[in-house]
């Protein structure tokens, strides 16, 4: 037999291009390389612009002008002088000379005129006796830039009316409860309530989502029962079967809809525990939060929302700890959970930060659970407790833009800006946590 039999058969690889192929090969790869890069630089381009754009519609919302028609001139009142300027004492001859009797004596009775601030007197005078009006919403873009028609058009419709800059977004739009009048109406309940939500929510699922992720990924394969007897190895078995499944679903629970959390949480944080979830249990009797539909209720159904999205991602970074690390850790004598807890932990958190960013940003916008577990959309007192009743920015916002009076879009837009802000600022706060323990642990 020839020493040729004996030989493998080559593979054939195919042939380089050379010399002018080898050119013309480059250059038509270097000529897709640019025509992908232009594809994925256009894509960029154009979700700023959609950005931008957003942004612009919002912003155009929230500041402009208004139509303000009065029901007396302040002028008349006080022969051109401002009302800031007027002593105390002809701000209340003001109100005794132009109130109804009937009106003055209940002011009267609710408290002296002589006993109220100057500030107080000016705001009596403002709604009971110069009443504004506003007749007209205009956008920032059309006060600016379309001023003379839409003066003309306001002077047909309301003679004696004017056009003022309005910016819906101040500081007593931030610091006054919701009203139905959409000029006076604020958002204070609204961000004390989602404030409240988000901290319980949180308080709740990061350290369950953590000590889950701990568990699945450094206990999950140990063998608590001894082996050498048969029941011992069924429990072990039994255990990490378990495990497996549970891992398996926490994956499919990221991805469910935000609605079916909802149903959850109106079957069994309101319904089924109700006498926990409103405070009966401990003592507190409120007639308007015994149903369950407390800030309780909305912090566990929100936990269960965000708890997968914590379990992935925490399980991903302490996944990502060198191993050589816990051996290390073992080789000087430390336990296990001493491993977990001075070694897995450290290392690990600035990931685990990540996702509880991610989870904070998913909660924060979320609407369909709050609505279904009966969160209120009009609501003028400021959450106490626990088990007091409450509303969230999302909601808000979403009943002014179902209002069909053009105030209360501009308003809506105004919240839009403060949750942005209000999202943001949290975000911002756990990424400076999260590069102070990463510096922290490159230091160390």
């Amino acid at each position: 037999m020839s020493t040729e039999s004996l030989r493998p058969e080559r593979q054939s690889i195919g042939s380089l291009p050379e010399g002018e192929a080898a050119r013309q090969n480059v250059s038509s790869r270097q000529r897709r390389g640019k025509i992908w890069q232009g594809i994925l630089l256009a894509c960029t381009i154009f979700g700023i612009i959609i950005l931008l754009m957003l942004a612009y519609n919002i912003v155009n919302d929230a500041f402009g002008g208004i139509g303000v028609q009065y029901a007396v001139e302040e002028e008349d009142l006080t022969d051109g002088r401002p009302l800031e300027e007027l002593s105390q004492a002809e701000l209340i001859a003001i109100l005794e000379t132009n109130l109804r009797s009937r009106v003055l004596k209940n002011l009267e009775r609710e408290r002296p005129l002589a006993e109220r601030s100057r500030e107080e007197l000016i705001d009596i005078i403002n709604d009971e006796i110069i009443k504004p009006e506003v007749v007209a919403v205009y956008s920032l873009s059309e006060f600016l830039f379309d001023r003379p028609t839409i003066e003309a058009e306001l002077r047909k419709s309301h003679p004696r009316a004017e056009i003022e800059f309005k910016s819906w977004l101040s500081w007593d739009f931030i610091v006054t409860p919701m009203s139905s009048n959409p000029v006076e109406a604020g958002i204070r309940t609204a961000i004390l309530g989602t404030l409240y939500l988000l901290w319980l929510t949180m308080l709740i699922s990061f350290p369950l989502g953590v000590g889950a992720a701990i568990y699945l990924e450094e206990y999950k394969n140990d063998k608590p029962f001894d082996e050498r007897i048969p029941a011992g190895r069924w429990m072990n078995n039994a255990i990490q079967r378990s495990a497996g499944l549970i891992e398996t679903n926490i994956y499919n629970l990221s991805g469910v809809p935000s609605i079916i959390y909802g149903i959850l949480g109106l079957a069994i944080f309101v319904r089924a525990l109700e006498q926990f979830t409103s405070g009966a249990v401990f003592g507190y009797a409120d007639p308007t939060t015994a149903n369950g539909r407390t800030i309780l209720s909305a912090a566990l159904t929100m936990s269960l929302l965000v708890l997968p999205v914590v379990i992935i991602s925490s399980q991903e970074a302490i996944r990502a700890v060198p191993g050589s690390m816990r051996q290390a850790s073992y080789g000087l004598g430390a336990t296990k959970w001493q491993t977990v807890w001075k070694i897995v932990l450290p290392n690990a958190m600035p990931g685990i930060l990540t996702g509880t960013i991610l989870s904070i940003s998913r909660a924060i916008g979320e609407t369909a659970p709050l609505i279904v577990i009966g969160a209120s959309t009009f609501i003028v007192t400021d959450p106490t407790s626990l088990f007091s009743k409450f509303t969230v920015l999302p909601l808000q916002i979403y009943n002014w833009t179902s209002r069909p009076q053009p105030e209360f879009r501009a308003i809506a837009a105004a919240g839009i800006i403060v949750l942005l802000v209000l999202l943001l600022s949290l975000n911002a706060a756990a990424i400076l946590l999260r590069n102070y323990l990463r510096s922290k642990r490159v230091s160390t």
